[in-house]
This record gives C-alpha cells, structure tokens and sequence, in this order.
C-alpha cells in the first residue's frame, strides 16, 4: 500500500474502534432490563386503570361516533412515527419527541394511553426502542403522565383569551416536557444517588435530557398545532362530533 492508503486505513480502524466503544445511554424510553422487576411490576399496575378506561372510550367511539375513528387512527400513526425518530444527544442520551399531546387534546387521556401502549409494544419488538420489562414505566410516562398535563393545560388555557392554536401548542408542548420530568423521576426512584438520594439522581437524569428535549418540545408543539389547523379546514365534521370545535358537544 502507499503511504496516503496506509493513512486511509489507520484512519478507518481509528473511527471503527471509537464508534464501536460502549456509552451509557439513557433514551426517554427506558431500555429493556433497565429497571428491577418489583418496579416493572408496580408501574405495570399503576397503567390498568387507565387502560380500562381507555377501553372503554373507544368502544364508545366505535359505537356512537365512527366517523371520529380516522383522526383517531391518524393520532396513533403520529404518536408512533414522531416517538420513533430518535435524536442523539452531546450528552451521550437520545430523545425524542412524544406525539401524545395531539390524542391527548382531541380524545382525552384513556384513549390515548391506549395509542400509546400499542405503540410502545411495537417499538419495542420491532425497533428495539424501550422493551416489554419497562412497558407499564414507558407507558405511564409518554402515555398517561404527559397527556394528563396536556389535557389539564388545554383546558386552562381555552378558559382565557389566548388563541386555540396558542393553547394547543402549549399543552403539546408542556406534555413532552412533562413526560421527561417523569421518565426521570422514575430512573431516579429505581437508582438513587449514593449521596444525593432520589432528588439529586432525578436533577442529573433532567440534566441529560434537557439539552435536546427542549428544543424537541418546541418542534412537537409546532407541530401539532399546525395539523390541529389542517384538521380544522378539512375535518370540521368529525371535530365537532369528538366536541373538540368550541361550542359543540
């Protein structure tokens, strides 16, 4: 070899020994193992009631409003892709935005952790993206937690004068931000800090993601708000029958 193709080598054994190093990631899934079994178990219990619930409203849309079922079929699909796209992080984590918020404002929370749950089980058996150990964890984070505070905020925010789209890009907005909070209390309360305990491992967890979540939430809300617009122009019928445009019920 001459001399500019022995450097060529060197360099790609270099970048293939750095890549191939091991990294703690922590993915606002938590990964499969990552949590000891009596916390899979407790947050696997924490989920049923909401999922009954969510049973429960569907089985009412698909009763008495079916033409609402395509935006719900439209909310899962968002929830799934934009949940998928993963973002590395300097901080050696990745995150990635949650989509929850959209189902959230349009079907309430039951429905949603439903969307979420399936999503989550096919995320984990088909993209390896968190795992069926930390199912009721992943769920009760992206899928319950963060769509009760979009929900609670959209709610608020309606009740003042701010614009519906200002409010539901809020609550899109703080519910992905809410389901972080919550993934890291979760990691902390499994693995506290020796010195620290519980509050000074979930401060290190937020500082992890914090750097790319932010901004991720700020896209989500952007987002949802721009296709709650698109689906007031070419979908007011079925809004109205979810009571979702104001003075409908």
């Amino acid at each position: 070899m001459t001399k500019r193709e022995r450097m060529l080598f060197a360099f790609s054994v270099v970048i293939s020994a750095a890549l191939c190093v091991p990294k703690r990631a922590c993915a606002m899934h938590i990964m499969e193992g990552y949590l000891p079994p009596a916390y899979c178990i407790v947050w696997g219990a924490v989920c049923i009631p909401f999922l009954a619930a969510g049973v429960i409203a569907i089985r009412h849309l698909v009763e008495e409003k079916r033409r609402s079922l395509l935006i719900l079929a439209m909310a899962g699909a968002f929830v799934f892709v934009i949940s998928s796209l993963k973002i590395p992080s300097v901080t050696g984590s990745c995150s990635h935005m949650t989509g929850t918020g959209l189902a959230a404002i349009l079907f309430g929370v039951p429905a949603t952790a439903i969307l979420g749950i399936i999503v989550l089980i096919f995320q984990a058996i088909l993209l390896a993206h968190g795992g069926l150990t930390t199912l009721g964890a992943n769920t009760f984070s992206m899928a319950i937690a963060g769509p009760i505070v979009s929900v609670l905020l959209y709610k608020l925010l309606r009740k003042t004068k701010l614009s519906q789209n200002i409010c539901v890009f809020a609550a899109a907005f703080l519910g992905d931000l809410f389901t972080y909070c919550v993934t890291s209390v979760q990691l902390a309360l499994a693995y506290p800090s020796p010195t620290g305990g519980i509050a000074a491992s979930a401060l290190e967890f937020l500082g992890v993601f914090a750097p790319t979540q932010l901004p991720l939430a700020v896209i989500e809300g952007l987002l949802t708000m721009v296709i709650v617009i698109g689906l007031q122009t070419y979908a007011k019928p079925e809004l109205r029958e979810i009571g979702f445009l104001k003075g409908d019920a």
